[in-house]
């Protein structure tokens, strides 16, 4: 769970902050909304979530009818907790898009265990579909990079090129490999593409805490500021 985004929508204060204490316990950053429109508005400013939990009864609507719509919004599996208990809840609930269901009162340990198995359900399901530096993750099936949950909007191949060097961390790539790994088309000397796209990935991944560094004859380098793999 460590690292893991958790969007958690629940009014009832008590519970949401057992469950936000539990889970920065494990190592979770826990984003928490009372309400259906607070759920918006995380969703709208914070695309990086990897898992919610989501109540029905909310001062503003009912979880239930809040699965499409929030479906759309991203691809993080959802655990319903709620105080509903009966059957056709149930039913209502995993058949409308919900991937598990779980009633109140519940034991945190269980909890806990449902989360970890959703997580990797769908990492099973999708591979390893975030690569995470410090403060940057790079989300692999929306092709997409955040830095401190922002979107650092990279262009394609900014982002082909910066997920190769990762993939590569602590090597020295040569340019013409590079190019030829992204672009798909013999180097031929011809490299300057991939200059270009390493010089505007530098200023993008300022404040992470990596960099790309370079060396005569060794290439280009994915790796943490103030060192040196190069050398």
């Amino acid at each position: 769970m460590k690292g893991k985004v958790v969007l958690m929508v629940e009014d009832n204060e008590h519970v949401q902050e057992l469950n936000r204490l539990v889970l920065e316990r494990e190592g979770c950053m826990v984003l928490t909304a009372p309400s259906l429109d607070a759920a918006r508005q995380i969703l709208a400013g914070h695309p990086v979530i990897d898992i919610v939990v989501l109540d029905i009864l909310l001062p503003d609507g009912s979880g239930l009818d809040f699965i499409p719509e929030l479906k759309k919004s991203t691809a993080a599996p959802v655990l319903m907790l709620t105080s509903r208990r009966g059957y056709g809840d149930m039913v209502q609930g995993l058949t409308g898009g919900a991937d598990d269901y779980m009633t109140k009162p519940y034991r945190v340990e269980e909890l806990l265990a449902r989360l970890v198995a959703l997580l990797h359900r769908r990492e099973a399901a999708h591979g390893n579909i975030r690569l995470t530096r410090g403060p940057l993750v790079l989300d692999t099936v929306a092709q997409r990079a955040f830095l401190h949950g922002e979107d650092i909007l990279l262009q394609p191949r900014e982002y082909a090129v910066l997920l190769y060097l990762i993939r590569h961390e602590g090597e020295g790539v040569p340019a013409e490999q590079l190019f030829e790994a992204v672009w798909k088309l013999p180097a031929l000397g011809n490299t300057n593409a991939a200059k270009t796209a390493v010089s505007r990935l530098r200023r993008k991944l300022s404040g992470s805490g990596y960099t790309i560094s370079s060396g005569r004859g060794t290439g280009y380098c994915f790796e943490r500021e103030n060192r040196n793999c190069n050398r």
